[in-house]
């Protein structure tokens, strides 16, 4: 005979999922509604506002993906690479080579810009890349890499990338609520984070933003969006305007989940909430250190 599963009270001290709020647990429980619901799009429309002040951005293209942080990251890739598109991805850890791997299966062109784990690139590291790339048409790197913890200077990254004329493709999976993601003062095109990191949320969802520029490249492909799911064209049109187009049945509970963390987070603050990141940071390291 089967019984209910009963997890274990367990403190997640890992880079993600980390431990959710009792407030998000009971969001999690509440009636399920239609996902076509009047009521709902009225959710939907908050999430998305509270979503544009954490990316810090006006993008009207930012809501979440009903997938994990990898779902986010595809979803950026298949929007934006054509095959034969010639990419630059700077790696120093696990999840830039993830999204090299993303780049290449839609047929683009990866040139990788490799650091040391552990260690930030280098501007002129990229620089020397777009050099060599002339025909470069987005640059990609992790902004927070969730693999050891590097910071990579997002700001000036993205500066050398639009001074080369190519688009900027940011994971922001560790980053978003947890240090500053300025979207729109950085000049990221697209990004893409997740919810079970320093939003306190469990997985399953990918806030994503993409500016006018990366949204002017999906519409003017010269071959098809290779996903029906991650069609960025169709999905949004679930997420925007006033007549409500279905697009798939939205996980309705975990969007409950998102939208009550994401109305603590900004009860918090967010200069609080990154005080409060950097201090237990700061704690652990002094710890590791205690210990070896």
């Amino acid at each position: 005979m089967f019984t209910s599963f009963e997890p274990k009270n367990t403190l997640l001290l890992g880079p993600g999922p980390s431990p959710v709020s009792e407030s998000v647990l009971a969001s999690l429980s509440k009636p399920t509604i239609g996902h076509l619901d009047s009521s709902f799009f009225v959710m939907m429309d908050e999430i998305k506002m509270m979503l544009r002040l954490l990316f810090s951005t006006t993008n009207d293209i930012t809501f979440p993906v009903s997938g994990p942080g990898s779902a986010g990251m595809d979803t950026c890739v298949v929007n934006l690479v054509e095959p034969g598109d010639e990419v630059i991805v700077c790696i120093n850890g696990a999840f830039g080579q993830r999204i090299a791997e993303s780049v290449a299966k839609v047929g683009g062109i990866v040139t990788e810009v490799h650091s040391e784990w552990g260690a930030p690139t280098q501007p002129e590291q990229l620089e020397q890349a777009l050099l060599k790339t002339p025909n470069c048409k987005i640059v990609s790197f992790v902004h927070a890499e969730t693999s050891t913890g590097v910071r990579n200077d997002a700001k000036t990254l993205c500066e050398i990338a639009h001074r080369f004329g190519a688009l900027t493709l940011v994971d922001a999976v560790t980053s978003l609520g947890g240090i500053p993601v300025c979207v729109d003062e950085w000049g990221i095109d697209a990004v893409f984070s997740g919810s079970q990191k320093c939003l306190s949320c469990p997985p399953g969802l990918s806030p994503v933003s993409f500016s006018q520029r990366a949204v002017n490249k999906a519409n003017s492909r010269t071959s098809p969006i290779p996903s029906w799911f991650m069609d960025v064209t169709k999905v949004a049109s679930y997420w925007t305007g006033q007549a409500r187009a279905y697009h798939h049945t939205a996980p309705v509970n975990a969007l409950y989940g998102l939208h009550q963390s994401l109305v603590d987070y900004h009860s918090e603050g967010k200069e609080l909430a990154f005080t409060r990141h950097a201090a237990v940071s700061t704690e652990r390291k002094r710890v590791i250190n205690t210990a070896f």
